[in-house]
């Protein structure tokens, strides 16, 4: 019966090929996949987008903007029978648990929700997280000798599943997603954060790491302005980020920044994630998926009022040249001189950026409609 489940599961989920006749997908963007539909893909300089596709419950739009020598974003768009799954990745420290989360992460949700009759509910999509992170701390175990500074990779996990009727959100670190809502019959549009942020610059997140860790007066430190866990770190959840998690990788050969002068009695980070349901209506117009770096520039208001404003085809793109525009005024240049900027020098401005607007079609949620062939996009490595 297992079996059968995963088969079907897997049959529902699968990327179609090079030689699908449906080229709304083709496995990694930005190495070359077709466009149909008044779709398009582009680049400009650092700066890749997908102008718009169709996923299972409406359209969406999708930009990364590199800013890292290695882009440490990852970003994925499954949807098939049972719903749609969207992941933005944002990485520290290298881009290796970015790469692993957008490589197992699905799989594993998928390989979960077959074992519970593709029923989804914020325990199968917790499961998934934590199976993803077991999965990493034995790659960084069996890598111990040759690359010991795996241990300090890791990455935020920003996660929203549309099943049925419900969204589900699902947080770790400091990515954000939110919610454009028509207001009434007035044709104005609010913004509705729905992720929880795990960042030790917020009061609430420096009280919740205080309560845990009652013992430990430098649990959070202020350091050159910035909160941060023991002083090394800014988010206080995450996959990966394993030298603040377990003690055996908290000491040489790692780089010394990262080694605590006292024992570790238990994990400094958690990598349990937030988790909330959202009941879909009518009036919700369309989620923003984002890295923090576009959060840096825009206010939840302004993302939402530059997406409204616009025709839905390129949103994302324009999310995040607003957000360069923005990061270049702050340093009183021109955008287009920070255009010129290469990688690694760009990370100086702004972080790497990764955005992914869904807009809702109510009338495929409500008749609960299925994507026939099924989605499967990531984003690619390099841009």
């Amino acid at each position: 019966m297992l079996r059968g489940l995963m088969n079907l599961f897997s049959l529902c989920w699968k990327p179609f090929g090079p030689d699908g006749e449906n080229h709304e997908t083709n496995g990694v963007l930005g190495v070359g996949g077709g466009t149909t539909g008044g779709s398009r893909e582009g680049k400009d300089g650092l700066l890749w987008f997908r102008g718009i596709g169709k996923y299972g419950s409406g359209e969406f739009s999708m930009a990364v903007v590199q800013a890292n020598q290695v882009l440490e974003d990852q970003s994925q768009i499954e949807s098939g029978q049972f719903g749609t799954f969207v992941g933005i990745y944002d990485g520290h420290g290298g881009p290796e648990a970015a790469r692993y989360v957008c490589d197992h992460l699905f799989s594993n949700f998928g390989a979960i929700t077959a074992e519970s009759h593709g029923v989804v509910t914020a325990e199968t999509i917790q499961r998934a997280f934590r199976q993803t992170e077991e999965g990493f701390t034995t790659l960084v175990s069996e890598l111990w000798g040759s690359r010991p500074n795996m241990a300090t990779v890791g990455t935020c996990c920003l996660v929203g599943v549309i099943y049925q009727q419900t969204l589900f959100i699902a947080s770790l670190g400091d990515s954000r997603v939110v919610l454009g809502k028509k207001v009434g019959n007035t044709g104005g549009i609010a913004a509705m954060q729905l992720s929880t942020e795990h960042n030790a610059n917020i009061e609430a997140i420096r009280h919740e790491l205080k309560e845990l860790h009652p013992n430990d007066r430098q649990i959070v430190v202020l350091k050159h302005g910035v909160w941060r866990v023991k002083g090394i770190i800014q988010v206080s959840r995450s996959i990966g980020d394993l030298y603040m998690k377990h003690a055996q990788y908290n000491r040489e050969p790692i780089n010394a920044k990262f080694r605590l002068p006292e024992p570790m009695n238990m994990p400094l980070l958690s990598a349990n994630p937030t988790i909330i349901s959202h009941p879909l209506h009518p009036s919700d117009s369309f989620l923003i998926f984002a890295s923090d770096g576009l959060w840096e520039h825009l206010s939840n208001e302004k993302a939402v009022d530059i997406v409204h404003s616009h025709p839905c085809a390129g949103s994302a793109k324009r999310l995040v040249k607003a957000a360069l525009q923005e990061a270049a005024r702050k340093r009183e240049m021109r955008y287009s001189d920070l255009q010129k900027i290469d990688k690694k020098v760009r990370r100086h401005f702004h972080d790497d950026i990764t955005v992914i607007v869904l807009f809702f079609n109510h009338d495929l949620i409500s008749r609960g409609a299925v994507q026939d062939p099924p989605v499967s996009i990531r984003s690619a490595l390099e841009h």
